[in-house]
């Protein structure tokens, strides 16, 4: 497969090969030394991308198969929890030598995961309760589509576009039609009335009508075309014939209503984040989101040694000794203190909760990995009194 397209392997990965030479290097030495100590590693987010006050941990499933069958313990913050800067979001222990080589893939993992969650989550709280729909998939590599896309649905998309990666989270793909319809047919009434004819019933009507009209007039003949069938109408204008795009939504929702279209939704698509979200809200009933999730920042974790063989060890700028995190169930302060403190009382007199949970146990998963929407709840849950 190498000699077809540029990826690694799944053996390769979990062999190590996908890893940092110097780690390789690091390997080689503490042999001739005879050292393999037992450590204790934490991941960390010393500051968040794009002045995120708050992200959302992503990728624990992948990190945990990564490790799988090595002799570590592990606790981690359950995936889809949401987590602030300097926090400890997942601890390591074991032998040097059993995890070494896969730092550069634990972190790719959950650096990547964790990134593209938090934007559809950022993408979510911006849209309330408006249909959020992951269309990116067209802006990464098709190997790591279903990745992408099973993070922007547990991030708060309520669906995905690639037929694959909908298979693999349990969920049925979302889309509609493509400008290429309207250019093969020609004329987008015959277009709209032959995608009627030819989709499945279940799947919504959703007319795309910004290929040849003004987006008003398109909306028009979609309306008029399906009738009550037309669940939506969606404006992937251009950002050249945009101007006011607020203002042309507004537009289109007056046309649609005057003439007894009320029932149909406006989604738009295109160049669409959190920020222009906020903007179009008055008048869009959804977005699909496509750039802004796909090619999210990663949130920059880094992986650092605070323990060797029970002594308190770690590199300048980072502290030292395992820690927990905890939170108040009651008013949501968090805490971050040395591992073996008591359980701290929050200042309300609220017992706190501790929130890292052993999810492995010498290379053995011992929880159960919860579904893709049994996280994505988890992050509703979460988010649901967060802002930007």
């Amino acid at each position: 497969m190498r000699e077809i397209f540029h990826v690694a392997s799944v053996e390769d990965v979990l062999s190590g090969k996908v890893t940092d030479v110097y780690f390789t290097n690091v390997e080689k030495t503490l042999r001739l030394l005879g050292i393999n100590p037992r450590v204790a590693a934490e991941v960390r987010a010393s500051s968040l991308p794009d002045q995120w006050r708050w992200a959302v941990f992503a990728g624990l499933e992948e990190a945990l198969r990564l490790l799988e069958g090595r002799e570590v313990d592990v606790h981690a913050l359950p995936e889809g929890s949401v987590f602030y800067p300097e926090e400890t979001i997942l601890l390591i222990e074991g032998r040097y030598l059993e995890f070494a080589v896969l730092e550069t893939a634990l972190l790719g993992f959950i650096c990547q995961a964790t990134g593209v969650a938090t934007k559809a989550a950022r993408c979510r709280v911006a849209a309330g309760e408006r249909l959020l729909l992951s269309f990116g998939a067209r802006r990464i590599h098709p190997f790591i589509a279903p990745m992408v896309e099973r993070n922007a649905f547990i991030g708060g998309c309520d669906g995905v576009s690639v037929v694959l990666s909908a298979e693999l989270i349990g969920e049925r793909p979302t889309g509609t039609m493509s400008h290429s319809l309207m250019l093969c047919v020609g004329d987008e009434k015959t277009a709209f009335q032959a995608f009627d004819r030819a989709v499945d019933p279940e799947v919504r009507r959703v007319a795309l009508i910004d290929t040849f009209q003004d987006e008003k007039f398109g909306a028009i003949t979609a309306a008029e075309a399906l009738g009550e069938r037309l669940f939506a109408v969606r404006l992937d204008t251009p950002a050249s014939r945009r101007g006011d795009f607020a203002k042309i939504l507004q537009e289109v929702r007056w046309e649609l209503n005057i003439r007894g279209y009320r029932h149909v939704k406006i989604l738009v698509s295109g160049g669409i984040d959190e920020h222009q979200i906020l903007l179009l809200n008055p008048y869009a009933d959804g977005y699909g989101v496509g750039t802004s999730i796909s090619n999210a920042p990663v949130v920059d974790f880094s992986f650092d040694i605070v323990e060797v063989e029970g002594a308190l060890r770690s590199k300048r700028g980072k502290m030292s000794g395992k820690k927990r995190l905890f939170r108040c169930p009651s008013c949501s302060n968090r805490s971050l203190l040395p591992w073996n403190e008591d359980t701290p009382v929050c200042a309300c007199g609220e017992p706190m909760k501790p929130l890292l949970v052993k999810v492995m146990e010498s290379g053995r998963v011992i929880v159960d990995l919860p579904r893709p929407r049994d996280i994505r709840s988890r992050t509703m849950r979460e988010i649901s009194h967060l802002d930007l």
